[in-house]
């Protein structure tokens, strides 16, 4: 069904001008809405209910010393403000593939891993972090080659 989306969606002759940047917001707006919700169920699949979500928008996780390994009080808030790097991550990704530069992709998940970094700590937030961000990714690649495919 998708695949049939995405051949009805690229015309058999390249739009250009007005037509191309129509088709551009189009799917720019697409890949970067559409992403969230694409994550968000993707997650609920993988982690059944297993995490504890904040009221911050990210999980609880048991707060570790890191040193000792030990729980060390009540659980922690990690990976707050996913809903916002996830819009940032995917309108340079779709930015980055627009503009001839798919090398910039590594760019956008070192600087993601290198600032979640201090979070990953437990393996709740590692496997969040992994899934969430490749289907965040995923998503607005598939979704941005519908403009690469019809510029020919």
């Amino acid at each position: 069904m998708i695949g049939a989306l995405l051949v009805a969606l690229v015309p058999s002759v390249p739009p250009t001008g007005p037509a191309l940047v129509l088709l551009g917001v189009f799917v720019l707006a697409v890949a970067v809405t559409g992403g969230g919700p694409v994550a968000s169920f993707v997650l609920a699949l993988a982690t059944k209910g297993s995490v504890a979500p904040g009221i911050h928008g990210g999980i609880l996780v048991e707060h570790r010393n890191p040193s000792a390994s030990q729980v060390v009080g009540r659980p922690i808030e990690v990976l707050r403000g996913g809903t916002a790097i996830g819009i940032l991550e995917r309108l340079a990704l779709v930015a980055a593939l627009f503009s001839g530069y798919p090398e910039a992709i590594a760019v956008i998940v070192a600087v993601k891993g290198v600032g979640r970094f201090t979070e990953l700590d437990s393996a709740e937030a590692r496997e969040r972090f992994i899934i969430g961000s490749l289907a965040s990714l995923l998503w607005a690649a598939g979704v941005a080659s519908i403009l690469l495919l019809a510029r020919g």
